[in-house]
């Protein structure tokens, strides 16, 4: 069974992806109740933690109820991450979590996520100085490389290995692909089956159903599953592929009385967090993955995605389980 640091996971571990705007303490309870393994934060960057920045400094939340979790820090410059290692280790997570994949244009133009796979040798400088830094397990997520031209995954990764990172998580795309095409995850198989590794090998991207779970960890035999988009409206999906795991059958989905009672714990404890004005708007992405498939719709997800005021959604939450209570999803 894989292990990050001193912190033993359980076979075939499902990781919920950090993921902006996504993976806030609320969502982050949510999954971890439905079976998540690990979580981690959304990502962080270091220079909005060394400013002070309140958006930044707000996503070092963390509860008792998570662990373990992981808080993912971004940059590219060597003294603003070591000072935010420090920021990061005061609030008392289980793992620091170093983004280098993140593929959207205002977080490359500056040389950090995956920007840095243009620069390998600052990736595990900036790694190596990291895990020096911190008594905690420092662990990687990355791309396979900047272009289907400069895949060195294989090398990425015996480096970060060999400078103290002591797990990686790996998205089958590159940079360049962003989220489109389908994911590749024959190189991270070879990164796994790599007789000089010997840290946890994490797989991430396409991971939308329990077969690939299953194909993830039985045909790649990677050491876990990194969820993303998955689970966005849908924390149930943990369960779901721990289920088919042990039974090989399919949980029912859950029932109309769930989804509601979720999207309405999930509202009011993001707006407990955040207030009530961002914990409306922030949770709207979700509603559509809550409500998924039901016919002549619209109406209802229209009024949660455009009322302003939670009393609204609340209501709407209300008039979804009046008017559709019955309904069976397939």
């Amino acid at each position: 069974m894989p292990k990050i640091g001193n912190i033993q996971l359980p076979d075939f571990p499902l990781l919920l992806a950090p993921m902006e705007d996504v993976s806030d303490p609320p969502f982050r309870a949510l999954c971890k109740e439905q079976g998540a393994d690990v979580v981690f934060t959304e990502f962080i960057s270091s220079e909005g933690l060394i400013r002070d920045a309140a958006k930044s400094v707000m996503k070092l939340d963390i509860y008792e109820k998570e662990r373990p979790v992981g808080i993912q820090i971004f940059g590219a410059v060597l003294e603003s991450m070591l000072r935010s290692v420090e920021i990061v280790e005061a609030s008392g997570p289980d793992i620091i979590d170093i983004n280098f994949g993140c593929p959207v244009k205002k977080v490359v133009s500056k040389g950090a996520g995956a920007g840095i796979l243009n620069d390998i040798d600052l990736m595990v400088s900036l790694t190596e100085a990291m895990v020096k830094h911190t008594k905690l397990p420092v662990t990687v997520k990355t791309r396979l490389g900047w272009d289907h031209d400069s895949i060195k995954i294989m090398e990425v990764a015996e480096r970060l290995q060999d400078v103290g990172c002591q797990a990686i998580s790996i998205h089958g795309r590159t940079r360049a692909q962003m989220y489109k095409g389908n994911a590749d995850w024959k190189p991270i198989a070879e990164v796994k089956n790599n007789p000089r590794m010997h840290i946890p090998v994490f797989g991430n991207g396409d991971v939308d159903t329990p077969e690939k779970a299953m194909e993830m960890r039985d045909k790649y035999g990677l050491d876990g599953a990194m969820i993303g988009r998955a689970s966005i409206g849908y924390p149930w999906f943990f369960k779901e592929v721990k289920h088919y795991f042990k039974t090989g059958k399919h949980l029912p989905p859950p029932s109309m009385l769930e989804r509601v009672d979720a999207a309405k714990r999930h509202l009011q404890m993001a707006i407990d967090w955040k207030g009530e004005k961002l914990g409306v708007f922030e949770t709207r992405r979700h509603y559509t993955n809550y409500f998924k498939g039901i016919p002549n719709f619209k109406e209802y997800r229209m009024k949660m995605v455009t009322s302003d005021d939670s009393a609204s959604v609340f209501e709407a939450f209300d008039e979804v389980l009046e008017g559709f209570g019955d309904y069976e999803f397939v």
